[in-house]
């Protein structure tokens, strides 16, 4: 990451290119979110790159004034990978759907994860494929109809969180697109060290417009979110209500706030996080950061790794090439 502060505007971070979406995706509202949060992170666009599979959302470099990669589908972690191995310096960002992540990159998500790359992942979840026509997607809800699903999908849909937190992720978030506390969630993950998975939850008018109303809605929303905040009580509806562990039954249940049980957030509490993750609809939904518990990167153990075993030696690229089964090709042809 950069050490240096480095003073730019929002407007520094917007490219020239035309930003085209459909009117009123959710999309244009994580891209402003993005580029309204650099300036406060002090980092140098030249320092930051990032990279996208295929998708909606992996359109996200064109419209940064950054360095940036629109890879193949599911493989941008693979790249990242290479790219933050080859130079530890850059502040990588991997911007990806729910089918490019998922699907077809779910092994290299996973692998992500686990391996703990210092990188930010932006998954952009609308629950559906939008970029070729509205397929249902691995996070579609048991019943989405879409033109691979005309009667309804039968799939049990994948939780992307719970997905992190089963790879190994050592920060796991959520936000939505046009929530205003957006930026402090992605402020929240480029500060963590490691790799930081955040869900954003994303809006598609086109194939699966408002199918995050039942908590994103003007009218539900104070019953619907919880915020969390490290050290600070899980309260929602305006403070009414709060959550507490049901010791019987290990499980979270929902109380008045002034129940001396409502639980304290505590990032590290994994089996918490995974409780908070996988509520019922008919609790809150758990947004901003739900687990975080730092540990050695793999890009550090990986440039540790290669000082030590360089230790003392000088770089001779000709032994290398030469080292093990080599020959030398001569200019006249040789009779068979």
């Amino acid at each position: 990451m950069n050490e240096m502060t480095t003073i730019t505007t929002a407007k520094d971070w917007a490219s020239d290119q035309e930003v085209r979406w459909c009117p009123g995706c959710g999309d244009y509202a994580v891209l402003k979110a993005v580029q309204r949060t650099m300036p406060d992170l002090g980092v140098a666009r030249e320092k930051t790159v990032f990279v996208s599979g295929i998708g909606c959302s992996s359109r996200f470099p064109y419209y940064m004034s950054s360095y940036g990669f629109h890879t193949i589908h599911g493989r941008a972690p693979a790249f990242a990978t290479g790219i933050k191995l080859a130079n530890p310096e850059l502040d990588v960002w991997i911007i990806t759907g729910d089918g490019d992540a998922l699907s077809i990159g779910g092994n290299h998500t996973m692998h992500i994860l686990r391996r703990n790359l210092d990188c930010q992942i932006l998954l952009f979840n609308n629950e559906i494929y939008g970029l070729t026509k509205g397929q249902y997607s691995p996070t579609s809800r048991v019943g989405t109809r879409s033109p691979s699903t005309p009667f309804g999908s039968v799939d049990r849909p994948v939780t992307p969180c719970m997905f992190a937190l089963g790879s190994g992720a050592r920060f796991v978030a959520r936000g939505i697109d046009v929530h205003k506390n957006l930026p402090d969630v992605l402020k929240a993950a480029h500060a963590h060290r490691g790799a930081s998975f955040v869900e954003i939850y994303q809006n598609c008018v086109v194939y699966n417009d408002d199918v995050f109303a039942g908590f994103t809605n003007r009218e539900v929303a104070a019953d619907k979110q919880l915020w969390l905040k490290a050290g600070e009580k899980m309260l929602f509806a305006n403070g009414t209500k709060g959550l507490a562990l049901d010791v019987e039954r290990l499980a979270l249940k929902v109380v008045e706030a002034d129940d001396p049980a409502v639980i304290v957030h505590d990032p590290r509490n994994k089996g918490i996080a995974a409780m908070l993750i996988a509520m019922p609809e008919s609790f809150p939904m758990a947004l901003g950061v739900i687990y975080e518990s730092p540990a050695p990167t793999f890009d550090s153990a990986v440039a540790e790794q290669n000082a030590k075993v360089s230790e003392g030696k000088k770089p001779d690229l000709q032994a290398l090439v030469s080292k093990g089964q080599s020959w030398m090709v001569g200019k006249e042809p040789r009779e068979l």
